[in-house]
C-alpha cells in the first residue's frame, strides 16, 4: 500500500503531461488540416527525370 502513494502523484503527472501535449498541438495547429494530409500523398509533384 505505500507504493501508492508514488504510483498516484506519477500517473497524476504523467496524465498532465500528456493533456499539456495535447493542448499543445491544438493550440500549434496539428489539427487544423486532416483531410489535406491524406490528399497530399496522391498528387506527383516530383518533376520528371528527363530523357534517359
Amino acid at each position: 500500500m505505500d507504493v501508492l502513494v508514488y504510483l498516484i502523484p506519477v500517473a497524476l503527472g504523467l496524465g498532465a503531461v500528456g493533456l499539456g501535449a495535447f493542448l499543445w498541438a491544438l493550440r500549434s495547429g496539428q489539427f487544423d488540416d486532416l483531410d489535406g494530409a491524406a490528399e497530399r500523398i496522391l498528387y506527383d509533384d516530383d518533376p520528371p527525370d528527363g530523357p534517359r
